[in-house]
């Protein structure tokens, strides 16, 4: 079995998409080990735990980013977690951390462009926005050291209208982002 724990902070939206593929059986092989987030009442921590998957809170209260890190590292390691998906998870991981483990995060652009720390959630749909950009779309990379720096995996566009509002950017995006999610989760699975 090819075990995956996703790491969260959000409302968990590609979270969702990934539990819906698994529980109509397809991603066979892979199991949705568990949800770790930062943030007691993440949605995506409700969402996991309303359909039966294991979630974890642990409090970064009073712990340096290598202590938190380390405890969570702890935790997969005891599972034996094959994959760590980020979902909307808003801290920036150790060097420590990222050398342990294979993990994938989502973007909501086209990396290299609107990435790094200071571009997530809505800010990076304003800026698209802004820049006058006619297209936008969403990357799927390995994480590593830097912020949104990691080996490109999978890049799919979508058009930007004179219409489009950051929040209708966003649900255009996002709906890229929950049909290609599972799918990278899948590839990386078979190897």
């Amino acid at each position: 079995m090819f075990k995956i724990a996703v790491l969260a902070s959000t409302k968990g939206t590609d979270l969702q998409a990934i539990i819906d593929e698994i529980q109509a059986g397809k991603m066979p092989g892979i199991e949705l080990s568990m949800v770790i987030s930062n943030k007691e009442h993440c949605f995506a921590l409700e969402r996991a735990q309303e359909q039966g998957f294991k979630t974890i809170f642990i409090d970064p209260k009073d712990k340096s980013r290598e202590e938190y890190d380390y405890e969570i590292a702890e935790i997969l390691e005891e599972e034996d977690i094959d994959l760590v998906v980020l979902v909307g998870y808003m801290r920036i991981l150790s060097p420590e951390f990222v050398k342990k483990f294979k993990i994938i995060n989502v973007h909501p652009s086209l990396i290299p462009k609107f990435s790094g720390k200071d571009f997530f959630g809505q800010s990076v749909h304003q800026a698209v926005l802004a820049s006058g950009e006619t297209e936008t779309g969403m990357t799927i990379h390995y994480v590593e050291e830097g912020v949104d720096t990691g080996e490109i995996i999978l890049q799919k566009t979508c058009p930007i209208e004179e219409s489009d509002t950051p929040e209708t950017l966003k649900e255009k995006v996002q709906a890229l982002e929950k049909k290609y999610y599972p799918e990278v989760i899948k590839q990386i699975a078979k190897g």
